[in-house]
């Protein structure tokens, strides 16, 4: 789970999440959405997917990435246990 949050500590790759909230994207679609190299992209890219965060699917020349909703679901979960329980 460290590797979640170390992936999640970033404001890039949280954008990349919400960006891929939306609709699954190629790397070259997420990087127009950002004033970065994409070599940064991909680099955030490969961390997303070493969380788990992201899945890639290869269609043609293309790998679109994917928001894996499991993961969050598993984060949000984890979290959830720290709630107060009511009396």
């Amino acid at each position: 789970m460290n590797i979640v949050f170390k992936a999640l500590n970033d404001a890039t790759r949280r954008q990349i999440l919400e960006l891929l909230q939306k609709t699954d994207l190629t790397a070259g679609e997420i990087a127009e959405n950002f004033n970065i190299s994409f070599p940064s992209i991909s680099h955030h890219l490969d961390l997303l997917k070493q969380a788990k965060l992201v899945t890639t699917k290869k269609e043609g020349q293309f790998i679109y990435y994917s928001l894996n909703t499991t993961v969050m679901d598993e984060i949000v979960k984890w979290l959830l246990q720290f709630k107060p329980k009511k009396k």
